[in-house]
């Protein structure tokens, strides 16, 4: 629900300057690169309100990553977590968890709580005390994907609808040029409507582009942050893992 507000309202405020700009566009003086921006026609205000959106969503993805990072170095926090995983301080390794905060340091905090309900549990056993803390973790892990993949599929959705509304405006400024040269009077062509057919054509074609090429660079650079993201989660969780079983098998064999 608070993703669709949030989606409502940068739709709703993108749309509502695009219109403030594209009017102030019309009142520059002719003849300047602003003013024939406002040539390009209304389709203008659409290129403008995706470009405005396509920057809300990438701030709030450069924010919102940074969040998930936490608050320092992965490998600082892993390094100091397994350490006390290793030497059997749950509370502490809870404790650096909750000061790292962020997307890895959530799933591994799911693992240590899953362990510590049943580490000693008779009725369970080596086995299936790995199995509850692996249920844990991909529990944790399938909570923290959606966060870190939010608003990529509207920005790679963007990158089209923006490739596609400045072809548009292409194919109807290339029209009314083509039909300025259609209208001739006394075997003249009317220079100025041939040329603003042209201008318009061309200021949508640049403009899709932009979004166009703008959505596409963030898209992949954001997939990219978030696939070392899960790397670096899974990998962290596999050595959790391991570590604990390790301990579980130690156990045992003091016990036998």
């Amino acid at each position: 629900m608070k993703q669709s507000i949030f989606i409502a309202s940068i739709v709703a405020m993108a749309s509502a300057v695009s219109v403030t700009v594209f009017y102030y566009l019309g009142q520059q003086p002719k003849g300047t690169i602003m003013h024939n921006v406002y040539e390009g026609g209304a389709l203008v205000v659409v290129l403008i309100a995706v470009l405005l959106m396509l920057i809300s969503f990438v701030i709030e993805r450069f924010f919102s990553l940074a969040k998930a990072k936490g608050t320092s170095s992965v490998q600082v926090f892993f390094k100091k977590f397994i350490v006390l995983v290793q030497k059997g301080d749950w509370d502490g390794a809870l404790a650096a968890c909750d000061k790292q905060r962020g997307s890895t340091a959530n799933v591994l905090r799911a693992g240590i709580d899953a362990f510590r309900e049943v580490e000693s549990n008779p009725q369970y056993d080596p086995e299936k005390k790995i199995g509850a803390v692996q249920a844990g973790i991909e529990e944790a892990n399938a909570l923290e994907g959606p966060l870190l993949e939010r608003n990529l599929i509207a920005m790679s959705t963007i990158a089209s609808i923006a490739t596609m509304v400045g072809l548009l405006g292409t194919t109807i400024g290339m029209i009314r040029a083509f039909a300025a040269t259609g209208n001739v009077e006394g075997g003249v062509i009317d220079a100025t409507a041939l040329a603003t057919g042209i201008s318009e054509a061309l200021v949508n074609t640049a403009g899709g582009l932009v979004s166009g090429i703008l959505g596409i660079f963030f898209y992949n650079y954001f997939v990219n942050k978030v696939d070392s993201f899960n790397y670096v989660t899974d990998e962290a969780s596999f050595e959790t893992i391991q570590v604990l079983k390790n301990r579980l098998t130690s156990k045992s064999k003091a016990a036998a």
